[in-house]
């Protein structure tokens, strides 16, 4: 598609190529299908995996989606060693002779669980007084992240070959795995980096029906619409409403109306009654009153 296409919109499952940042790869995704694009949940470069594009009017609601999705990763250590990244990308600034054994790993998973401060990488993209952090390392500054809030709630090790210890865990957002792997091996008395790292899903994307960037341009026009997820879907756990048209245009023009024996909902998912399409995010305030958050524009 090589004109603007304002008319779709909708989510693409996009199964991330290493070597490309998320941005890189949303570009590539824009200019295939000729409309804007934003992505949901950063994954580092050398990473792979599930990477949900906004496309169209479906970034209007990236920001309802953003605090509450579990990621999933399936991820490889090397122990013994680290680099100044955490990944097999960086360059070695550690060496330990000790290397734990798969018990050993077991042992200790379970003390990763729950609620924990992890301190993140500090060649990350977290903004430090308006610059990312990586760029500022990289241009001989000292940087300090402070620990943040994190939720892992399963880890398990799958596999072992040779020194490379394949993981899966399900964790929030916010939750780096190369800092995850970083502080297993600090456990243990050793040292680690991750060799490859895949999310297989973020909330309610999975990989099982991401489409990798590579098969985009080999697919026709009309083919790559059908693909696109609704946008509606991703919310679906957002209480629906259905209002009749001439109400939902009100809302779509800004004004509130009034609702008879409506709950107080920070959030609740509009419809048109006429036909069940999809027509944005409004509030209904203690007293009684629908109000618009994010509609669309269709």
């Amino acid at each position: 598609m090589s004109k603007k296409n304002s008319n779709i919109g909708g989510w693409l499952c996009l199964d991330k190529p290493a070597g490309m940042s998320s941005n890189a790869a949303m570009i590539k995704v824009r200019r295939i299908l000729g409309a804007r694009t934003g992505y949901l949940g950063t994954l580092d470069p050398f990473a792979t995996g599930v990477l949900p594009i906004a496309v169209g009017e479906a970034r209007k609601f990236i920001h309802f989606l953003e605090d509450s999705s579990q990621k999933e990763y399936e991820f490889a250590v090397v122990f013994g060693k680290t680099t100044d990244t955490l990944d097999k990308d960086g360059k070695i600034v550690g060496e330990s002779s000790k290397i734990p054994t798969s018990e050993e790993i077991k042992n200790i998973l379970p003390d990763f669980f729950g609620w924990q401060w992890q301190r993140p990488p500090i060649f990350s993209a977290l903004k430090v007084s308006g610059r990312r952090a990586c760029d500022r390392v990289r241009a001989g500054e000292n940087v300090e992240l402070a620990p943040r809030e994190i939720e892992v709630f399963s880890l398990s090790l799958e596999a072992t070959q040779d020194n490379i210890f394949r993981f899966r865990v399900i964790c929030s957002k916010g939750t780096y795995v190369r800092g995850l792997a970083r502080d297993i091996a600090e456990k243990l008395g050793s040292l680690a980096y991750v060799d490859e790292l895949k999310r297989t899903r973020s909330g309610f994307f999975s990989i099982k029906h991401a489409i990798p960037l590579e098969k985009l341009s080999e697919i026709e026009d009309n083919t790559l619409v059908r693909l696109l997820i609704p946008t509606e879907s991703p919310l679906d756990d957002i209480p629906a409403l259905y209002l009749e048209s001439g109400l939902v245009k009100m809302v779509q023009h800004g004004l509130r109306i009034s609702l008879e024996n409506q709950l107080l909902l920070s959030y609740v998912r509009i419809h048109d009654s006429a036909d069940g399409s999809f027509k944005g995010i409004g509030s209904i305030f203690d007293d009684g009153l629908l109000k618009a958050v994010r509609m669309c524009v269709y």
